[in-house]
């Protein structure tokens, strides 16, 4: 099954985050997120505020069916999305979850 088709878990706190080789396995699904020691990133650019704002509501719509939401900065037509399990400090099979279910979002046309 790919990551897009599963559904985010409740993770429990204590729980672990994921180790590197679950990471590098699981980083082969959304390719153009850069991974961090406790986070996952990737900016989007688009033509104009219109543009980045329609795709921000398609991801907090995403966000909220999945219960995982990702940390949101907007900056015009940038849009750069973090994410993270902070209940856990770090890295869960969520995050990558809703990193491929972002990447499947249909787009405006970037600038």
């Amino acid at each position: 099954m790919k990551l897009f088709e599963e559904k985010c878990r409740p993770v429990e706190k204590g729980q672990s985050p994921i180790g590197p080789d679950e990471i590098r396995e699981l980083s082969r699904e959304v390719p153009q997120w850069t991974i961090g020691d406790t986070s996952m990133e990737r900016e989007f650019k688009f033509k104009d505020f219109n543009q980045a704002m329609a795709f921000v509501n398609k991801v907090a719509e995403a966000a909220s069916g999945e219960d995982h939401h990702p940390d949101i900065l907007i900056s015009y037509n940038k849009v750069k999305l973090i994410l993270s399990t902070h209940r856990i400090g770090g890295l869960s099979r969520n995050d990558f979850i809703m990193a491929a279910k972002v990447d499947r979002i249909t787009l405006p046309q970037p600038a």
